[in-house]
């Protein structure tokens, strides 16, 4: 088994409570409004156990993927508290919520490519969580034509990132599972 240094899982911690306080009033779209703080831990966690991740500052990065653009942290809060470095993941993986949804979209598949190996690790293990998420358990809203085209989409993102690892298996897998799911269910909106 793998072991983080003392001062890399202290790090951790930090990021998780930071991450905790920032999510702490959000929930998902989801049907079941999961509690935020569920997603990032979760994008952690599948870096770590299924992309083998042993870098602190991308798992960390994976923690805090989402603060910036869905909760007003700083970028010079993050800095400060863990780093250059998990600060450039994190704005690599972060979207610019100022542009309409389309654009960030566009941009995100357009960008892929061009992500260090960690956002793309980061990216990919997002992709996973949400691709499940809206398989399993929808936003109520979404009819079944959003949801296919939020599958599609997500696919264009990683196809992309080009990333040819344990990670992009698994949301390959993920993908097929999620559209034969979908293509049997009825949509119900």
């Amino acid at each position: 088994m793998d072991c983080l240094s003392f001062d890399d899982f202290s790090l951790f911690l930090t990021a998780l409570g930071y991450c905790a306080e920032k999510h702490r009033m959000q929930r998902r779209k989801d049907a079941r409004r999961t509690p935020y703080l569920n997603h990032p831990i979760e994008v952690a966690e599948l870096l770590w156990r299924v992309g083998g991740v042993r870098d602190a500052r991308v798992v960390i990065a994976a923690l805090l993927h989402d603060v910036i653009e869905d909760t007003g942290a700083r970028p010079e809060e993050i800095s400060r508290l863990f780093g250059e470095e998990v600060l450039s993941l994190v704005l690599e993986v972060s979207d610019d919520k100022s542009l309409p949804k389309a654009a960030r979209k566009k941009l995100q598949i357009a960008h892929a490519p061009g992500l260090s190996r960690g956002a793309k690790l980061i990216k990919i293990a997002d992709k996973i969580c949400n691709v499940r998420d809206i398989t399993i358990s929808p936003p109520p809203d979404w009819p079944l034509e959003r949801r296919l085209e939020y599958l599609d989409w997500a696919e264009k993102v990683v196809s992309g990132i080009g990333e040819d690892s344990d990670l992009d298996k698994l949301f390959r897998e993920i993908l097929t599972k999620g559209r034969e799911h979908l293509e049997r269910t009825p949509d119900s909106t």
